[in-house]
Parts: structure tokens; C-alpha cells; sequence
């Protein structure tokens, strides 16, 4: 389907889609979208990460995971990263810039979202619904999970039967044996977490062998990350992925229609790639950065903003920690890190007079903490001495800390946004990206009533001691909402399929469209997503260039 169009001052041969972004999405588009044999070409900032330089290949692990393997790209300064002006944020983005994007750093937890997650306008009567269900969704979900491999235990009654093909669950080891027993002794729900962790041999990769560094990158190859899922075999379909090639703004041709992108290759030579059809899937602080510095003529305010709404409704997800100290030696940070999943206060309940908020939070229980983070937490709480007493204090915490952290539905609000810093740039000169947002009272409201419930369960379970922290300061993993879907141009930036109202070959397909965030963790819906806007592309290619 390749064509010539007429470039800048030459004639070239146009690709037919450009993606921009090789993460959780922009892997999951480009496989899908390989069997239609177009030329596609995928640019990501980042490199190829090798498995072999990941920090549980050595003994300085948990330091790495401070320094460069921390969730922080300001921390980080990697030359894949660019700098996030965050002092205006309660929480500070985490990210990375690498093929598979987030993925590489998650922890595996992989939790769907609820049927009422696409209604909470219609059954809360807050926020919006979504312009589709998770009907439309769940042979997508299944999809992506074949190609991922999830862990898990089907029957979950917080979840309608779905048609998910799982690897037995991961073992629920001390930790969660303790933990669970808090549970039962209360009565709540709870259940083994669905984990994008092979418990056994998946699709070339082996299983887990509980090194238990899931969050600096996984040695092993058990952890689905995308660079070692959908891209080898995206690649292999005819799917050209270019590394080290950071984007600087997506141009377009009189008319307003995308026309591809300049970017800045591994060697800072400005470049430009011609393409027929864009697409976005750069996380929701990447895509509305590069759509706001993509300003011309026909789109004054930034690419795709006629609503003014693209960087607004940024959604985090606040997260609040609980920790016991228990005085039995349990299982420290052998294992996979997430262990089992508590949805007991998912969902309003007017019934409930201890809950004054709408919506609710999945509890994500999850094993303890290596020795040097031990030994750090120990002395920011007060826990462990200076001098005398100092390892006998560290031998009562470590390996005797286990808890939860509750993961709290974030409403969208205009006033949280992405916004084009004026001063600060990355190092080929690109704005970067200014966040603006504050924590909604029923976010606080939300994260206390987690704090109180957590507490007590960890009581039953036998906790000595609690440890809480709300919100988790450097916990914005889940970026959601800056470029939201709807079928009204006037209140969202694309349609119920990904396009652009604005711009009718532009798509996103990242966590940017996402109209409300759960509360639960995004990658498997970002995922489904990908892959159902794919379909929706492929359904109509005859006028996908039109």
C-alpha cells in the first residue's frame, strides 16, 4: 500500500503507518497490525535492554534500583530519558525509555478492569462512561493474553467468568500464607493475583525462578515484558522497529492531515520519516508532550487540541503503602513481588457508613523488602539505631516485613495536566513535559479508609508494628487520561476507536485515551485497547488513509 507523496523540497516513499513508542501499546498495535503486510515503522527512544546487564545479575541490585534502574526518570538521566518538570505534582512520574516501555520495570500485576470501570458516570454519577464496555474488550483481553502469558487462579467472584488462558498461579510462599490468614480471619475477599509471570514455560520464555528483582527488569525472562513478547514477533511479521529515535513533533500538510514526524536519531542528526497514517502510544505524559509541541497553522494550540483537552485529566492512581513487622521470619523479598489481590472495597457501597467516597481501591498484597531497603526503611521510621543496637534492630525487621499497598481509583479532573514546560528541555532541545496536579478529596478520603482497613487486616494477620505511607510520593507508574475517547469532539480528543476527531489519520492507542482510571492497574487494558483500535483499523482500511 506504499505510495509516493510529495515530501519537503524532494519526492520519497511514504511508510504506510508510523508508531511512535515500542511499549505496552505500541507493540501490541504494531504485531496486530503486521498481518496486513503495510510498512510500518516503529520509532522508540530507548534501546534494546539485554537481560544480562539487569541488576539481579549482581550484588549491587538493590542499589541500581536508585540509581540507573530507578523508576524515576529524573533520577535516571539515562540519554534515552528526558527531564519531567514535577514540583507542581503530590505524586512524580515513573516511567522508562527502552523497547517495552514500562513493562520492563512493572511488577507484573495484571488485574482487568471491572465491568462498572466503563459506568461510573451511569452508576456513580461522577466523571464520564466510557464509548464502549468490557464486552467490547474481552476478546482483546484474551488475545493479549495468550501473547503475554498470565499466572493466575480463574473464579474470582469479583470478576464476571472471562475467558483468560492461565499458567497455574504463583505460589503464595510465607508472606502470603501470613497475610491471607489476616484475610479470613476478617472475612474479606481475596484472591491469587493474575501476574504477567510464567509460571511455567511460555511461548520460549522459561519460568520464574523467584529472584525476586521484578522491579529492576527481569534476568530471567519469565516476566512479560513486551521486547520479549509481542516484538520478536512483530519483527519477525515485517515490522520495522528503530531504535535510540526520539520524536519531536508530528508534522502535518496543509490541510491539517498527518503527514509523519522529525526526530532526532541516535547520533542527534535531525531526521524526518514520511507516513501516511501516525499513531501515538508514548504513555500519557509522552503523547500529549509531542501533540502540544506539534503546532502549525492549521493547529495553533498543538495537534488533535481543538478541545483544548489534550494534557488535561491526567489520572495517576494514588497509592497508599501499609507494612507490618511481624515476629516470625517470613519469605523477604524471595519471589515475585505481588502475591495476591484483596478487592473487598473496589466498588461504592452506600451501605457501607465507613466509606465517605465514591468508587474504591483493589488492595495489592506483596512480599517485604530486600536488606539494604530494609535496613533504609528501618532508619527513616525510627526502627533501626545509629551505633549500639543497630544490627540487632535490623534482625528484628528484616525478612519480617510483608504488607499491602491499596491502589485508589483517581477521578479525572481538568486541572490535572500535562503542559509544556517554558525553561526545561531534554538534550536535542524538545520542551519537556510540566505536571500540574493535586490529590482530590475524595483521593484522600479513599487512601485514609485504606490506611484504617489495611491496618486492621494486618493486625489480624499478626503484625506488631504498622508502617503506612499515602500517597507513595514517587509512585506515579499508571499515566492515564491527557488524550481521553469519546464520541463528542468537544469533550474528548479521540473517537471510540482511537482516532483523532481533528485528525483523521492520527490514532492514539496508549493509557492517554483512557476516560477513567479503575482501580487496578492499566497495562492489560492499555493492551486491549491497542489491540481493539488495531481491529477497528484493520476493519477499515479501504478509507484508513482518507
Amino acid at each position: 500500500m506504499t505510495v509516493t507523496v510529495a515530501g519537503r523540497g524532494m519526492t520519497e516513499q511514504a511508510i504506510d503507518v508510523l508508531i511512535i513508542g515500542a511499549g505496552a501499546s505500541g507493540a501490541a498495535v504494531a504485531w496486530s497490525l503486521a498481518e496486513t503486510k503495510m510498512k510500518i515503522v516503529c520509532l522508540e527512544q530507548g534501546g534494546f535492554m539485554n537481560p544480562g546487564e539487569y541488576p539481579a545479575t549482581g550484588r549491587d541490585w538493590e542499589a541500581r534500583a536508585s540509581s540507573d534502574f530507578s523508576i524515576s526518570p529524573n533520577t535516571r538521566q539515562l540519554a534515552a530519558d528526558y527531564p519531567i518538570a514535577e514540583d507542581g505534582s503530590a505524586i512524580k512520574v515513573a516511567n522508562f525509555n527502552a523497547v517495552g516501555g514500562g513493562t520492563v520495570l512493572y511488577a507484573g500485576h495484571f488485574p482487568r478492569f471491572h465491568p462498572s470501570d466503563f459506568r461510573v458516570k451511569s452508576l456513580d454519577g461522577v466523571a464520564d462512561d466510557w464509548p464502549l464496555d468490557y464486552n467490547d474488550l474481552a476478546p482483546h483481553y484474551a488475545e493479549n493474553d495468550r501473547m503475554m502469558g498470565v499466572a493466575g487462579l480463574a473464579g474470582d467472584p469479583a470478576y464476571p467468568s472471562d475467558n483468560a488462558e492461565r499458567m497455574p498461579p504463583l505460589p503464595l510462599g510465607k508472606s502470603g500464607e501470613v497475610l491471607a490468614r489476616g484475610f479470613n480471619k476478617l472475612g474479606w475477599h481475596w484472591w491469587p493475583s493474575d501476574t504477567a509471570i510464567a509460571t511455567q514455560p511460555h511461548d520460549g520464555r522459561d519460568k520464574c525462578i523467584n529472584l525476586g528483582a521484578c522491579i529492576t527488569g527481569c534476568a530471567q525472562g519469565a516476566k512479560a515484558s513486551t521486547d520479549i513478547t509481542y516484538w520478536p514477533h512483530a519483527q519477525r511479521a515485517g515490522v520495522e522497529l528503530r531504535t535510540h529515535c526520539r520524536v519531536r513533533e508530528i508534522t502535518v500538510d496543509e490541510s491539517g492531515l498527518a503527514t509523519g514526524a522529525i526526530y532526532y536519531d541516535g547520533d542527534g542528526v535531525e531526521r524526518e520519516v514520511e507516513a501516511h497514517v501516525v499513531i501515538m502510544a508514548c504513555n500519557g505524559v509522552g503523547t500529549p508532550r509531542i501533540l502540544l509541541n506539534s503546532k502549525s497553522a492549521a493547529h495553533p494550540d498543538g495537534l488533535a487540541n481543538s478541545s483544548g483537552l489534550v494534557g488535561r485529566n491526567l489520572m495517576f492512581h494514588p497509592y497508599a503503602s501499609i507494612q507490618g513487622i511481624f515476629e516470625e521470619e517470613l519469605d523477604g523479598h524471595r519471589g515475585p513481588h505481588k502475591i495476591f489481590r484483596s478487592q473487598q472495597f473496589y466498588e461504592t457501597d452506600p451501605a457501607d457508613k465507613t466509606r465517605d467516597f465514591v468508587r474504591g481501591y483493589t488492595f495489592e498484597i506483596q512480599r517485604g523488602q530486600g536488606p539494604v531497603s530494609t535496613a533504609l526503611t528501618g532508619l527513616a521510621r525510627g526502627k533501626i539505631p545509629w551505633g549500639a543496637g543497630h544490627h540487632a534492630a535490623f534482625r528484628k525487621l528484616h525478612n519480617r516485613i510483608a504488607g499491602m499497598v491499596a491502589i485508589c481509583e483517581d477521578l479525572p479532573e481538568a486541572h490535572n495536566r500535562v503542559t509544556l514546560d517554558p525553561d526545561l528541555k531534554d538534550g536535542d532541545g524538545i520542551p519537556a513535559p510540566r505536571i500540574s496536579y493535586t490529590l482530590s478529596e475524595n483521593s484522600r478520603r479513599m487512601m485514609d479508609h485504606a490506611v484504617a482497613k489495611a491496618s486492621e487486616v494486618l493486625r489480624a494477620a499478626g503484625a506488631i508494628d504498622i508502617m503506612t505511607q499515602a500517597p507513595i510520593t514517587y509512585g506515579g507508574w499508571h499515566l492515564m487520561g491527557t488524550a481521553r475517547m469519546g464520541t463528542d469532539p468537544g469533550t474528548s480528543v479521540v473517537n471510540e476507536w482511537g482516532r483523532s476527531h481533528d485528525v483523521k489519520n492520527l490514532f492514539v492507542v496508549d493509557g492517554s485515551i483512557f476516560v477513567t482510571s479503575a482501580g487496578v492497574n492499566p497495562t492489560r487494558t492499555i493492551q486491549a485497547l491497542a489491540l481493539y483500535i488495531a481491529d477497528r483499523m484493520k476493519q477499515r482500511l479501504a478509507n484508513l488513509f482518507d
